[in-house]
């Protein structure tokens, strides 16, 4: 049994799937004394029974956004890392509170904190003692690259910023594109609130419109040497007239008589490049954090599946 207990605590970092499937081979070697040993001891037997349970709360539609909202709480978090490490009753969870100067009572901590935590599979209690699921455990692990969790995303809410953070780990999104994502109606207080608190951000050149050469040789034509000097500072990538004015050291009138000129050469050609919102570096992590949970989540409903199948 204990062999059992040691694969189950080196694997978390695993996939649910190959755990068990390792962890069933182990079971066929074991020979408990009695079924009631099997039962009550053994760890296996208790993680199929945690994942069991897992799946019938997994099967709630709105299950990731209930888990997400449940995690975006300190005090919470705070006791999901005290559980994971042991058991402890409600009054050892009051005085473990008190150390942060949290003073609740008995009838808080079970209400506000432990059964929304149970109530996503994150904990679990026995004989008046709450501990953290494998499930909890492994959320918290992963919570833990990113210490400011339940302070920069919004409680209580419908995961908007959540859902628009993962989608901008694959790249920056212009607003259209974020329209899409989220609703239109609230897409721009989305984006302020996660602008506010530093998990986003847009190109400091805000310019829309940039300039581009076009395919016209421009041997043909007769230049002036800063005119010259300006065509060739714009790159194949385009450029706005902003950072052409830097690139050159003229000023901005002059940079854009320059582009008139060259625009009526057919020269130069403009488009309009609309403004494209990405990730800070803390916004990175944060999403990596979220997308991490998500395969957390999914890796475990995959097994609970792959439980009661074979129960079948």
């Amino acid at each position: 049994m204990g062999n059992v207990l040691i694969t189950i605590r080196n694997s978390e970092h695993k996939d649910l799937a190959g755990m068990l499937s390792q962890l069933d081979a182990e079971c066929r070697n074991c020979a408990p004394t009695s079924p009631l040993e099997c039962i009550t001891r053994c760890q296996v037997y208790k993680l199929k029974n945690e994942l069991r349970t897992l799946r019938e709360t997994m099967d709630n539609p709105n299950y990731i956004k209930e888990l997400f909202n449940v995690l975006k709480n300190q005090t919470r978090l705070h006791i999901l890392n005290a559980i994971v490490n042991g058991r402890y009753s409600v009054s050892q969870l009051q005085q473990e509170l008190k150390k942060t100067g949290h003073m609740h009572s008995q009838d808080t901590i079970n209400e506000e904190y432990l059964q929304p935590l149970m109530a996503v599979g994150l904990a679990t209690e026995s004989r008046d003692e709450y501990y953290a699921t494998t499930f909890g455990g492994r959320l918290t692990e992963t919570l833990g690259a990113f210490p400011e969790f339940a302070e920069m995303l919004p409680a209580h809410s419908e995961c908007y910023e959540e859902t628009l953070l993962r989608a901008l780990l694959l790249g920056p999104k212009t607003f259209e594109e974020i329209e899409s994502l989220i609703s239109s109606k609230i897409a721009s207080r989305i984006l302020k609130r996660l602008r506010s608190v530093g998990l986003i951000e847009t190109p400091e050149d805000r310019d829309y419109i940039f300039f581009f050469k076009s395919k016209r040789d421009p041997e043909k034509e007769d230049f002036s040497e800063t005119e010259r000097g300006v065509y060739d500072a714009i790159d194949d990538e385009g450029i706005s007239a902003g950072k052409l004015a830097k690139e050159t050291g003229l000023s901005m009138r002059r940079t854009y008589k320059y582009l008139r000129g060259l625009k009526g050469k057919k020269l130069v050609f403009i488009r309009r490049t609309p403004k494209a919102y990405g990730l800070t570096r803390k916004g990175e992590n944060l999403a990596s954090v979220l997308s991490e949970l998500q395969l957390i989540v999914d890796d475990t409903w995959s097994s609970s599946k792959q439980v009661i199948e074979s129960n079948d």
